[in-house]
């Protein structure tokens, strides 16, 4: 029977547990050149100390005009590979392993002084109205992209994952409400994120395995459904995805019919209609920070890995009182033994 503290395996990525670090905005670069601080090396590091197998760096953007705010890491600057790079090593050190989610936030980059889109929609009533991008400047993007896998890999993480989520670019590109170009992007939705993907797998060694996130279901009225994220998620797959991280959510305003749940669990059932439909590998998300329920989705084959997020920020040792709770055996850092005895 699998569990949470099963070993995984995907191509080059073999992972000690099943424990993933969820990708979390620390909006805490100084000097808003995007690079990395001791924060952030203090923040990943503690949790490969205790125990987290997998650990997402946050949202990590392709220019500066890309970022959610001018306090984001950045990976458009050879400059900004060195503190990436001594992160990665020192996770390592620790057992786990890391990849970096790379994205762009489009009409959602709050401190940019015109945010780049699809169309000219504004997110919402208090936000900028975005530039529409050229068809050029949209191929111009796909090479930002690119670059920043390069550098990424350059810097020494064990995979890469497309952000497709929560209302940025890529997800700007795939909705119906905030795309409607007339262009050959407009007319096939999921070409910008099939360009990236295949972009991206070019600059990756042939066993390292890209994962992407996407937001299975919108909750606004007009926006798709999990029928819909099924499709685009085959292209998706076929472009070259190995692993789909699922969220839900984060596009137009919220419909108060179509709230999402903040109950336990309530994006599992989402993971598990995708993991299905394509046969393909999964990370479930979303309040899953107790470790029965998340050991649970595992064993019940709802998903192949489970991300912590709140749980992760109140406790960088999560994993380690995970596997106390479960009674699972875990390598514990010699300091820290006599907490962890059963």
């Amino acid at each position: 029977m699998q569990d949470l503290f099963s070993t995984f395996k995907i191509k080059s990525l073999e992972l000690k547990n099943r424990v993933v670090m969820s990708p979390m905005c620390m909006y805490s670069v100084d000097k808003k050149d995007g690079v990395a601080t001791d924060w952030h090396y203090l923040h990943y590091v503690s949790r490969a100390v205790g125990g987290t197998g997998f650990i997402m760096i946050e949202m990590t953007d392709v220019e500066p005009d890309g970022r959610i705010s001018d306090y984001d890491l950045g990976l458009w600057s050879d400059e900004q590979i060195p503190a990436l790079a001594r992160i990665v090593e020192a996770i390592h050190k620790h057992g786990a392993k890391v990849g970096i989610q790379i994205a762009h936030a489009g009409r959602k980059a709050e401190d940019a002084d015109v945010p780049v889109a699809p169309s000219a929609i504004p997110f919402d009533e208090k936000s900028k109205t975005p530039r529409a991008l050229s068809t050029e400047e949209v191929k111009g993007m796909v090479e930002k992209f690119r670059l920043a896998v390069k550098r990424a890999v350059k810097a020494g993480f064990d995979t890469i994952e497309i952000h497709g989520a929560h209302g940025y670019l890529i997800h700007q590109f795939h909705s119906p409400l905030t795309n409607k170009r007339d262009d050959e992007y407009g007319k096939d939705l999921t070409k910008f994120g099939r360009e990236i993907i295949q972009a991206a797998k070019e600059e990756m060694p042939a066993e390292m395995p890209l994962l992407m996130r996407i937001s299975a279901k919108e909750y606004v009225e007009g926006g798709y459904g999990i029928e819909e994220s099924i499709e685009f998620a085959k292209a998706y797959q076929e472009a070259g995805v190995d692993m789909f991280d699922i969220s839900s959510g984060g596009e137009g305003q919220i419909a108060a019919w179509g709230r999402p749940g903040t109950h336990a669990a309530y994006q599992a059932p989402l993971a598990r209609r995708i993991k299905e439909a394509l046969q393909v590998p999964v990370i479930a998300v979303g309040r899953l920070d107790d470790p029965k329920l998340a050991n649970a989705i595992i064993g019940n084959e709802e998903a192949d890995l489970i991300a912590v997020g709140r749980g992760m920020l109140r406790n960088p040792y999560w994993t380690l009182e995970a596997a106390k709770q479960l009674r699972k055996e875990i390598s514990v850092p010699k300091q820290y033994t006599d907490g962890f005895r059963f």
